[in-house]
């Protein structure tokens, strides 16, 4: 997927993963019950942040890891139709599969 936005120092853009659409014991969920879920794709990273030196600390996370974020991160948008969030490094808890 290409977008068409680069963060800037330690943000990171995330496509959230669909919500389950089924309870673990079978009951189908309307959308409306649904819970935004707290995990995501990134697709772009910034260059890192700025350190007292002037050098660019690197970023833990790459493009396409899976992570898991806190509930309230990020600001949302909207790009070409896709729904995405804006989250500094910081929002993200753990990267899934590590």
């Amino acid at each position: 997927m290409a977008i068409k936005l680069q963060p800037l120092n330690d943000r990171v853009i995330v496509k959230r993963v669909e919500a389950e659409s089924k309870t673990a014991g079978g009951i189908i969920l309307p959308d409306s019950a649904k819970e935004k879920p707290k995990e995501g794709i990134i697709v772009a990273i910034g260059e890192g942040k700025l350190n007292k030196n002037g050098e660019r600390a690197p970023l833990q996370v790459k493009n396409k890891d899976r992570v898991i974020f806190s509930s309230y991160a990020g600001t949302e948008i909207k790009v070409d139709g896709q729904d995405l969030l804006i989250m500094g490094e910081d929002d993200i808890l753990a990267i899934v599969g590590k």
